[in-house]
């Protein structure tokens, strides 16, 4: 799948998010885990991706499975701010 910049920059930042799940970029843009970890690989710096996968590895909340059934929302509400 091709994607557009803006695209691969809007998975990138889901993809950093703590509460966004894998699941949810798959039904944005149809990546799967693995293939959203090739991305984030190939956009990224060496330490920044190891950075980055050191923080969601084995992380519940970036796998709908494993999340408690408490978090219903995909980010945190001081997340957005108003610019």
């Amino acid at each position: 799948m091709t994607l557009f910049e803006h695209e691969i920059s809007r998975v990138i930042e889901m993809a950093w998010e703590d509460r966004t799940p894998f699941e949810a970029i798959a039904r944005e843009f149809g990546l799967s885990e693995s293939e959203v970890i090739k991305l984030m690989r190939s956009e990224m710096k060496a330490s920044s991706f190891r950075m980055w996968r050191k923080r969601v590895s084995g992380r519940s909340t970036k796998h709908l499975h494993r999340r408690s059934p408490d978090v219903i929302r995909a980010y945190s509400p001081s997340q957005y701010k108003p610019r």
